[in-house]
């Protein structure tokens, strides 16, 4: 039953609700207990929302005013006004006290920030750190002049790599968003920020690929021998070179044996991996190999539940990923320089030749390094420090990790050239004939020299297990920029109740979910 409240017409203005009759202009508000007659409903009707705030100092009101009490203050309530009928100046209305509404299930929230500090150093790092590290700097350093790279590489790092690293770092940190929204600061550039996403979509991609090849090199070390140690296999040629006959004269016409493609370990990788033999060009694709696709699948799949929650899963995920390509750097160096020749391969590594640094081409190399090496203008930085605290001392952390970063790129070169000159060693050749980067040394060079050691499978494992970690980190931060915007959370609830909401749930629920994220998705366009 509502209660009908008789209104002055000199209190009209200050209506508050119906709780209890309060002074008005020297006046009082009559209460009628009872239903208004359906004649006064039939006039005119019309609802009006208004949030009922209590304010002390308020001296008219139709409804007395709460006393002040210490503490917070009470929740806001909403109010629904009925205007029943208006007689001599008269207003009689009825008052009823709404639920408060629910909050919105999927609206726009305060930005998540990471679990720990330690997450977001050990994301930072796993994401600069990467393959490059391992087959790309250790390779650049010997062919430009050895420790006198250096100079060049440091400097590139003093002037360029760190301020921009902390350029990017400051930018998401103080306006927590992400590689696209980011620059709201200046819309004219905001193309940029989806540019890089663009990029950091295409890098995903061919990185994912690599990773596949690890995975599937890994599953091929499981093993007692190794299926790249011997000319005995179905894809083997019968060129095909056993490695203990080999020597320098088999070679011939000045061919490097890190170019000699007729190896076991080189026609596994060509022949038994990606069957190259089987395609006359890049115009000849040839049909997908199930082994690969289904590795990649794998690959996808780890993604996704990496990132399936945001920072809050990625950030454990990291205590792994980035932490275990030390350990096993770390191992494989010791082994490294116990091996004979490891002192060759270290002495060319280090080698000083004060005279390459007038070429151009070693102060080219230094700098595309330390941009490809730190990741600066991949957006990456910013999507992670968008997580940040506003208060986070984010130029402390772009010194620490940038730092992290190249000595960690300078010491995987003791591990890769110290088994370089055990393999030079091995083969009666000089260091330049098996030094190289890129597939070729990790999927070529390296697994022949692990296949000579005693306990090979377990080297093996180990190897391709850190890479596979380096892949994965770097890989799943190209993700993080690509759905670090206003798409991210809608997009991967979307995702993620697909498979969830449908076994949970029934149909008519599960097209409500599907319904409300494709509403968020068409929102966030609007916003853009």
């Amino acid at each position: 039953m509502a209660l009908i409240t008789a209104v002055p017409r000199s209190c009209r203005a200050d209506t508050g609700g119906l709780e209890r009759g309060a002074a008005c202009s020297g006046q009082r508000a009559s209460l009628f207990p009872f239903p208004a007659p359906p004649q006064a409903r039939s006039l005119w009707m019309f609802k009006a929302r208004m949030n009922k705030q209590i304010q002390p100092d308020r001296k008219v009101s139709v409804v007395a005013p709460l006393p002040e009490r210490p503490g917070p203050s009470p929740p806001r309530k909403d109010v629904e006004l009925i205007l029943v009928k208006e007689h001599n100046g008269v207003q009689y209305t009825s008052s009823n006290l709404l639920p408060a509404a629910p909050a919105p299930r999927y609206g726009p929230q305060d930005r998540e920030t990471w679990g720990k500090k330690i997450d977001f150093l050990l994301s930072v790092i796993g994401f600069a750190v990467d393959l490059a590290n391992v087959w790309r700097f250790p390779y650049l350093c010997y062919k430009n002049g050895g420790g006198a790279f250096l100079i060049p590489y440091i400097l590139f790092l003093i002037i360029a790599g760190m301020p921009l690293f902390y350029m990017e770092l400051a930018l998401g940190q103080y306006n927590r968003e992400g590689a696209a929204t980011v620059w709201k600061i200046c819309p004219v550039f905001k193309g940029v920020g989806y540019a890089v996403i663009l990029i950091a979509l295409y890098v995903g991609f061919y990185y994912n690929v690599i990773i596949a090849w690890s995975l599937y090199y890994l599953f091929s070390s499981f093993t007692f021998e190794l299926p790249w140690t011997n000319c005995d296999n179905s894809w083997n040629s019968p060129n095909c070179t056993d490695p203990k006959l080999f020597n320098a004269s088999v070679l011939g016409n000045g061919t490097k044996y890190s170019k000699y493609k007729l190896t076991p370990a080189a026609e596994f990788y060509e022949r038994g991996v990606l069957h190259l033999h089987e395609s006359r060009g890049i115009h000849d694709l040839g049909l997908p190999r199930w082994q690969l696709s289904l590795c990649l699948l794998v690959v996808v799949i780890i993604l996704f539940f990496s990132l399936w929650k945001g920072v809050k899963t990625s950030g454990k995920v990291v205590w792994i990923t980035a932490t275990l390509p030390y350990v096993v750097l770390f191992v494989l160096l010791i082994h490294g320089i116990t091996l004979p020749g490891a002192y060759n391969g270290i002495n060319a590594y280090l080698h000083i030749d004060f005279r390459r640094l007038k070429e151009a081409t070693v102060w080219i190399d230094a700098a595309t390094q330390i941009f490809y090496s730190l990741g600066a203008g991949f957006g990456v930085l910013i999507a992670f420090a968008s997580y940040n605290k506003f208060d986070n001392n984010c130029y402390r952390d772009a010194l620490l990790t940038s730092t992290i970063n190249c000595v960690t790129s300078f010491i995987s070169g003791f591990a890769i050239f110290s088994i370089l000159g055990y393999m030079a060693h091995e083969h009666k050749v000089k260091i330049e004939d098996v030094a190289t980067e890129g597939a070729g040394l990790v999927f070529i060079l390296y697994p022949e020299a692990i296949s000579t050691l005693s306990g090979s499978t377990f080297w093996a494992v180990v190897f391709f297990i850190m890479l596979l970690t380096l892949g994965i980190d770097s890989s799943v931060r190209p993700n993080i920029t690509a759905t670090n915007n206003y798409y991210y959370e809608p997009a991967m609830r979307f995702w993620t109740l697909l498979v969830k909401c449908k076994l949970q749930y029934g149909t008519e629920e599960f097209l409500e979910e599907i319904c409300t994220c494709a509403e968020l998705h068409s929102s966030a366009k609007n916003n853009v």
